[in-house]
Order: C-alpha cells, then structure tokens, then sequence
C-alpha cells in the first residue's frame, strides 16, 4: 500500500494510451489491471484507472474509445461507483 502502487498503476494506464497513440489505434480496451493475482482493490484502482484516462484523454486525440472489460460483477460494480464518484455519470 505505501510503495507508490497507485502512480505505478497510473503509468501503465498512460504508457497503454501512449502506444495506442503511437499506432494511431481509435479504440482500447483495458480490464481491471492488477485487481486479480496482484490483489490491488477494485474502488481504489477503478479511481486510478478512471481518473488517469481521463487526463490523459484531455487535449490528446485519441484513442477516440475507451472501453472498461470486467472480469466479474464486483469489478463491474466498483467502476461503476468510481464513475459515480468522478461525476461520469
């Protein structure tokens, strides 16, 4: 928890977005990244995950979609509230 897991897991989500650019993708898909074996919990990353994208979306052009693939109902939910929480919906 104090080993700067959340910049980590941010970095993923843009260093993802960044080659998605680089290969002039117009859609990703991105499941909860580190929620399974790793045993990130889900509100916390979906927050990070969420938040992250979105900055890195603003002003960047592309990937024009971004897609949220969950592996379970409990990862499903908790983006989700994280969504809610953000204001996305």
């Amino acid at each position: 928890g104090g080993e700067g897991e959340a910049e980590l897991l941010a970095s993923c989500y843009r260093c993802s977005l960044e080659v998605a650019r680089e290969h002039g993708c117009e859609s990703v898909a991105f499941p909860a990244i580190s929620c399974g074996v790793y045993g990130y919990p889900l509100g916390e990353a979906a927050q990070v995950a969420i938040s992250t994208v979105r900055e890195s979306l603003d002003g960047c052009g592309g990937p024009a979609l971004v897609r949220w693939v969950m592996f379970d109902v409990a990862a499903y939910d908790a983006w989700i509230e994280a969504r809610v929480a953000l204001g996305e919906i």
